[in-house]
């Protein structure tokens, strides 16, 4: 059972007290009274974010982390941006690993030209670099860098070691170039929401199955949208560390800030293990404690789940999806094609239905969720002595790390799984983004790893091709490969789980990884291959702009694999220009052309001197000196180029290119009626775009134009309401539009033009 208080409520003597009305009596009673806002300063979270924050103002937090991570799809543009920004020195901790482009299979020499980039950046400016197979991002980060009381900062949206005691947030790449320019990651306090853990789950439920329960429950409602989750209870004793590991990554797909757990001995367990004692501390709330919701889970209740396309949220028991074949997939159907958005494409899984149960077509157990040596050494028990068959089933295993793959060696996990027909691979995050495992064409993959969305298993909806994948527990995906391929919950099984003890091999990582905190050799130069570009220039705000809509989105949710394509793109980010030609080109094929034609009025305005030419009929100019008020305006007041409505962008991934790429074509803003992620709204206020929000219906259609009147005044005196103008076929009609709350920061960089521009100016 799963259930969502509709209120707050008090933690006192491990029990929880719903805000009711009654909860000052019942606490009174359990000599407990304590009001409200000071209970709130009770919660582990709290005193985490207590401890970082530099601005003296619990309510306007200002926060300085303790350690970054980044992987090799992302850290060479937040240092190229770092750079032009005034970087000398890695100021904090900073890992750059690589376990994204470590293949080395796209484009020639540039996934290793970015390896080295990155290897001499961790030279020259102070910080450790993880050589390719070394570890997955998260893996690394949770062996080496966690602690209790600790903050880190990703360039991924993943970046998850709240079981560890550690607040971990996934931003974009300009809050980790904030960080190395010592400046602060700047937000309103969040709300902290209690997730309850009681009693113990069954043998064969997973924590992905616990995990993909509470999405369930939680996503659609928005519940936890931007909070903190923290995990309490005793339930927490029945799981071990990498149970909740395994649990704490998926919160991402909640859209909360982060997560945290109270601490007990077993994590410090795992700290000694990994030779850091020291940092574990025990965490727990403090008596009284006040959440702003709660999610109560009874893990007795779980069973094994599935997420069926295309989102982690689309989850159901296995069983349920079993002894309803035909209808749920009917549904799924339905929906899915609404995420396809292409009528060419016959999206369909009914097909794999044969004689009355569901046959999938791959499994894979890989990255930060799938990888950990508990959920291997489970589906290694599964399997044993057994094959995974001589068809079209294959299951493919990714160890999260090189001292996770060695002691699976050692206690004979691997070899189990080799004889059985899978295949065992090295540490890498391909098949989560698109660029391992690829299904066939209509193929259907179970996976554990983080996402399901369209665009994302490394199918081409665009060029005719449609592949799904179905997120599960590694449990489950082992007793599926069991039975060659038809969907089979682990709990259907008879099985002694041997739990071999875990050895840490950190020999590993002192004969390969290079660390070099606090040892920066500034006169050491940057390795770039020909690949690697810097920023083209941003202009600041203009006084006035006016917009092509040149992407009008109506789905109900647009991820940031839909506005960036993940999987192949991956090669290009360290080139802006290049990386750019693959914006929206899965969802709108037709924008890229469209955002170019847009921007060329800005380099005339830019590079030229020139604004519109007045003497054509078709000028804008025109519509423009129509509008009571600007009959005398100077054309070279107005910036040019394109904006994209959605109607919720933003949800998945942390990639700043999303907004990047948009911003290099000549974008200025965002319409939205709101955005699904504090994250990406941040990246586009880090690449100066302007994220307005619009009420219901917008008065604009794809290709007409918006005039937006006075926005740098409007941004830099804060006005919380801005008149907009539609030009459309059937006239010219003013709106509202609102940008929300900004910090002074924000406006600033914002009129600045981008981060680069704001930073470059102060020094």
């Amino acid at each position: 059972m799963i259930k969502l208080y509709e209120t707050g409520a008090y933690y006192a003597d491990g029990k929880l007290i719903p805000d009711d009305g009654h909860a000052a009596e019942a606490l009174a009673a359990m000599g407990r009274a304590v009001p409200k806002e000071e209970a709130r300063k009770r919660t582990i979270a709290y005193s985490i974010l207590e401890a970082h924050n530099t601005s003296g103002n619990m309510d306007d937090l200002r926060i300085k982390f303790d350690a970054m991570a980044s992987h090799d799809i992302t850290y060479v543009g937040i240092v190229q941006t770092a750079r032009a920004s005034g970087l000398e020195r890695f100021p904090l901790p900073y890992v750059l690993t690589n376990c994204h482009n470590s293949l080395c299979a796209v484009g020639g020499t540039i996934n290793e030209d970015d390896h080295m980039f990155g290897l001499s950046a961790a030279k020259k400016y102070g910080g450790i670099y993880v050589p390719a197979h070394q570890a997955v991002i998260h893996q690394y980060m949770r062996e080496m860098m966690s602690g209790c009381g600790k903050m880190i900062l990703g360039s991924d949206s993943h970046t998850r070691y709240g079981a560890l005691g550690t607040m971990a947030i996934g931003e974009g790449g300009p809050e980790l170039v904030k960080q190395l320019l010592c400046r602060t990651y700047d937000i309103k306090r969040p709300q902290v929401v209690a997730v309850y853990l009681t009693g113990r789950p069954h043998r064969g439920v997973g924590p992905q199955d616990v995990a993909l329960a509470i999405i369930g429950a939680v996503f659609k409602k928005g519940y936890v949208k931007n909070k903190v989750m923290e995990f309490i209870g005793d339930g927490i004793a029945n799981l071990n560390v990498e149970y909740r590991n395994g649990i704490d990554v998926m919160t991402t797909e909640t859209t909360c800030l982060s997560s945290v757990w109270a601490t007990d001995g077993q994590v410090e367990d795992y700290f000694e293990i990994h030779g850091r004692k020291e940092a574990y501390k025990r965490l727990a709330p403090g008596d009284a404690a006040y959440y702003d919701g709660v999610v109560y889970v009874d893990l007795s209740t779980v069973k094994p789940m599935i997420a069926m396309p295309f989102h982690p949220s689309n989850a159901y028991e296995i069983d349920e999806l079993n002894a309803n074949l035909m209808d749920i997939l009917a549904e799924v159907e339905r929906e899915g094609a609404k995420s396809i958005d292409n009528p060419a494409i016959h999206f369909t899984l009914r097909d794999k239905v044969k004689d009355g149960r569901l046959l999938v077509d791959q499994g894979v157990i890989a990255g930060c969720a799938g990888g950990t040596y508990d959920n291997i050494c489970d589906a290694a028990d599964i399997l044993a002595g057994h094959s995974i068959g001589a068809d079209e089933f294959s299951l493919s295993v990714y160890p999260s790390s090189q001292p996770v793959f060695i002691s699976l060696v050692e206690n004979g996990a691997i070899a189990k799984l080799m004889q059985t027909g899978a295949t065992v691979r090295t540490a890498f995050c391909g098949p989560c983004f698109g660029a391992g495992d690829v299904p066939a064409n209509g193929g259907l993959s179970i996976r554990h790893s983080t996402r399901n969305f369209p665009n994302r298993e490394g199918s081409k909806p665009g060029n005719g091709q449609i592949a799904s994948v179905a997120l599960m527990d590694a449990r489950s995906i082992a007793a599926t490969a069991l039975n060659h391929g038809v969907l089979t919950p682990a709990t259907d099984l008879d099985i002694d789980f041997t739990k071999p003890k875990y050895v840490f091999h950190g020999e590993v990582y002192d004969n390969r990884v290079y660390d070099g905190v606090g040892r920066a050799q500034p006169e050491l130069p940057l390795k770039f291959g020909p690949n690697i570009a810097d920023w083209p220039e941003m202009s600041p705000l203009t006084e006035h702009l006016l917009l092509d809509v040149d992407a009008f989105i109506t789905d109900p949710v647009t991820t940031t694999d839909e506005l960036i394509p993940s999987g192949e793109t991956s090669s290009y980010r360290s080139n802006p220009l290049k990386l750019a030609e693959f914006t929206l080109s899965r969802k709108d094929p037709a924008y890229v052309g469209a955002a170019k034609n847009s921007q060329k009025w800005e380099t005339l305005r830019r590079e030229k001197g020139t604004a519109f030419d007045d003497r054509s009929p078709d000028c804008p100019i025109h519509k423009i000196r129509a509008i009571d008020g600007f009959q005398e305006v100077d054309g070279g007041t107005i910036g040019c180029g394109s904006l994209v409505y959605a109607v919720k962008p933003g949800d998945g991934s942390a990639r700043e290119q999303a907004a990047s790429c948009q911003k290099v074509l000549g974008g200025w803003a965002n319409i939205a009626r709101e955005y699904a992620t504090k994250r990406y709204r941040s990246n586009l206020i880090n690449w100066g775009m302007l994220p307005f929000v619009v009420s219901g219906e917008p008065p604009f259609a794809k290709y007409d134009a918006v005039f937006i009147p006075n926005i740098r005044r409007a941004v830099a005196e804060k006005q919380a309401e801005i008149t907009a103008y539609a030009f459309t076929k059937e006239g010219t009609k003013p709106f509202t539009l609102t940008l929300g709350d900004l910090t002074d920061d924000e406006r600033d960089i914002i009129l600045a033009g981008c981060l680069i521009n704001y930073y470059r100016a102060q020094n």
